[in-house]
């Protein structure tokens, strides 16, 4: 789901024995979950729970309904134990400085995490 859309898409890649998920802009779902259990990638947007807490309740709403928060994608990470998890389309809700997504998702999960950038290689 992505808000008052009728559609979200995800992707699966595989090639060369390997399998990366891409999910799409949209907030958590069973079928993102089955789809990206052991994959070796998990490319996933999310945004700053606490950024967002900063904001006022109909923006909290509006982008609670359209994205996945820290805290929940950390509970697919844990669940789903992709090799690496990286993150893209990160909405921090001011200065970048002001939040640490990274530090919000390992207050449940363990795993290796990515900061991803534009033209990176991963």
């Amino acid at each position: 789901m992505h808000g008052s859309w009728p559609q979200a898409f995800g992707y699966t890649v595989e090639a060369g024995g390997r399998r990366m998920v891409i999910s799409g802009d949209i907030t958590p779902c069973a079928a993102l979950a089955e789809a990206c259990t052991g994959c070796d990638v998990l490319v996933h947007q999310v945004y700053s729970a606490a950024g967002l807490a900063r904001l006022t309740a109909s923006v909290q709403r509006d982008h609670s309904s359209f994205h996945t928060p820290s805290r929940e994608l950390a509970q697919l990470a844990s669940k789903a134990k992709p090799k690496l998890l990286l993150l893209y389309h990160q909405l921090c809700f001011g200065p970048r400085e002001a939040v640490d997504l990274e530090k919000e998702i390992r207050q449940g999960y363990s795993g290796k995490i990515v900061d991803g950038r534009d033209l990176g290689i991963y």
